[in-house]
C-alpha cells in the first residue's frame, strides 16, 4: 500500500524525486559517474581507507619538497586515522614539512559567534595538534606561523590569507548529514540569489544545522547537549579555489552508515545550494568511499 508523506520541514533539499534516483544506486554501479573529472573509488575495509588516506597526503608533501615549492592544504577535523599513519610516516622517513602551509576547515562557536578556545576538549585545533602536529618531531614540523586556524577573530579575511598564497593545492574533506562542506550548512542556501551566487560566497560564522548537531553528537555518546550550535568555516569559494579536492567518506557507526545516501545525494543529485557537497561535480575532485559508505542504501 502507498503511504505519501513530505518530508520534515527542517531538511532544506526537498526534490523527491532525486533522492529516489539516487537512493537506487546500487554499490555495483556507485564508481561510474558521468564526469570523468569527479573520480569515485571504494576501499573496502577502513584499515586500508585510512593508510590510502594518509598517503596521499604525505605524497603531496614530499612530492612539492621534492620539486622546491610549498604547498598549500586545507585539512579537515573529523576522522583523525589518516593523521596517526601520516605522523608515522612523516618520522620515519625523515620528511620536512617547512614548505607546508596548513588551514584548518572550521571549528565550533557560541551563540554569540565566539569560536572555541584551543585549550576546550571538543576543539578541533586542540584536536590537530595533538593527533598531528606536536606528534611531528620538532625538526620536522612547519613553522607555526603557517598552521592556521580559523576563529572569530580571523573568519574575515580567512579566506584571503587562503587566497593570498594563490589559492589552496588540495582540499581535504567529508560529507555532512545534511551534505555540508566543512561547516557550510544545507540552510545557507536561502541566503544566496543564485548557485552562482553561492559558490563565490566565502569563510564566514554559520548556524549549524540540526542534522549537523545530531550527527556530531553520535561521535560524543549522542550527547546533542555537548554540541556547539555554531561554527567559523571555509565557503565554497575556497573549496572550488583549489587545484584539487580529496575528499573521503568513512563513518561506520556498528556496520550503518549514515553517509551511504547522503555520499550518493552528493555525487549523483542535482548541483545545488540545498546540498552544499553538490558543487564538488564541478571540479576536479577524487572521491573515496569506504565500503560501509558503499553499499547499497536499502
Amino acid at each position: 500500500m502507498a503511504f505519501d508523506f513530505s518530508m520534515a520541514d527542517f531538511i532544506p533539499f526537498r526534490d523527491r524525486e532525486a533522492c529516489a534516483r539516487v537512493r537506487a544506486i546500487r554499490r555495483a554501479d556507485i564508481c561510474d559517474h558521468p564526469n570523468p573529472d569527479f573520480r569515485i573509488r571504494v576501499i573496502e575495509d577502513a584499515d586500508s581507507f585510512f593508510l590510502a588516506f594518509a598517503l596521499d597526503m604525505v605524497e603531496r608533501i614530499r612530492l612539492a619538497a621534492e620539486e622546491g615549492r610549498r604547498i598549500v592544504m586545507i585539512l579537515p577535523v573529523g576522522p583523525m586515522a589518516q593523521y596517526d599513519r601520516a605522523v608515522e610516516i612523516i618520522n620515519r622517513l625523515r620528511i620536512p614539512l617547512g614548505h607546508l602551509h596548513s588551514f584548518n576547515m572550521d571549528e565550533f562557536a557560541d551563540e554569540a559567534g565566539n569560536s572555541a578556545p584551543a585549550d576546550w576538549p571538543g576543539s578541533f585545533q586542540r584536536a590537530m595538534w595533538q593527533r598531528f602536529y606536536a606528534r611531528i618531531d620538532p625538526e620536522l614540523r612547519p613553522p607555526a606561523e603557517q598552521i592556521h586556524f580559523p576563529s572569530s577573530a580571523n573568519i574575515a579575511d580567512y579566506g584571503r590569507r587562503i587566497a593570498d598564497l594563490g589559492g589552496a593545492d588540495v582540499c581535504y574533506g567529508g560529507i555532512g548529514w545534511c551534505g555540508h562542506v566543512a561547516f557550510f550548512e544545507a540552510h545557507l542556501g536561502a541566503e544566496y540569489s543564485s548557485l552562482e551566487e553561492y559558490c563565490r560566497a566565502s569563510a564566514r560564522l554559520v548556524d549549524l544545522h540540526p542534522m549537523t548537531i545530531m550527527q556530531t553528537s553520535l561521535h560524543h555518546g549522542g550527547d546533542w547537549s555537548n554540541v556547539p550550535p555554531r561554527a567559523v568555516t571555509i565557503g565554497p569559494a575556497e573549496i572550488l579555489g583549489c587545484g584539487l579536492r580529496s575528499f573521503w567518506l568513512n563513518v561506520d557507526l556498528g556496520g550503518v552508515s549514515w553517509q551511504r545516501f547522503i555520499g550518493r545525494l552528493v555525487a549523483f543529485g542535482p548541483v545545488s545550494e540545498w546540498v552544499p557537497g553538490s558543487i564538488l561535480q564541478t571540479a576536479r575532485t577524487d572521491y573515496t568511499l569506504v565500503g560501509a559508505v558503499a553499499d547499497d542504501v536499502v
